[in-house]
């Protein structure tokens, strides 16, 4: 496999209900645990690809900026835990419409250049990703059902280049006003 490297956009998620997630992320995958908190992929891998390396922070900040100001934190229901076919990576996926499908689709027209994508944009939290699993832990993972919601309320963006551990180059409170809706959790 080629080394993926650029800048992502991700979403480290808030709440009670992330204790929980990550805690089932150690126990069924402390790499991915030890990596990072759990989150969602904004850009980068599904909807559109990595921002070039090379890429300034002040370009950055510059396009994404006003996104982040003019957009208010998303509570995030969680689907129940999912397989991705013909992997071992087990996911909490998220319904790919309303308020995040706004913000992927700001993000994606920012004016920001993007790599080609390698999936469709399907938001989700990821519980599995590097550990082969049994059938056992597989049918334990698939069971996971977490009933409240996550909030989402900062944009982070990440200088990845597989293997290595990725660099938060920048993170950008999202300090919108919510109209009408609730994102105390």
């Amino acid at each position: 496999m080629p080394t993926l490297a650029g800048i992502f956009v991700l979403g480290e998620l808030q709440g009670l209900p992330v204790t929980v997630i990550h805690d089932i992320t150690r126990r069924f995958d402390p790499k991915l645990a030890n990596l990072r908190r759990p989150h969602i992929t904004l850009a980068g891998s599904s909807g559109v690809g990595p921002i070039p390396p090379d890429t300034s922070v002040a370009t950055l900040r510059k396009h994404l900026e006003p996104i982040a100001a003019s957009t208010a934190p998303i509570a995030l229901p969680l689907q129940p835990a999912h397989r991705f076919p013909q992997t071992n990576t087990v996911v909490l996926p998220i319904d790919p419409h309303g308020a995040i499908r706004v913000l992927h689709d700001r993000i994606a027209s920012s004016g920001l250049p993007f790599g080609p994508a390698r999936f469709t944009f399907s938001p989700h939290v990821t519980l599995n990703l590097y550990r082969t699993l049994t059938r056992d832990t597989l049918d334990a993972l698939l069971r996971v059902r977490i009933t409240e919601p996550v909030l989402l309320d900062r944009l982070q963006l990440y200088y990845t280049s597989e293997p290595r551990p990725a660099k938060l180059l920048l993170e950008l409170p999202l300090t919108g006003v919510a109209s009408g809706i609730n994102v105390d959790l």
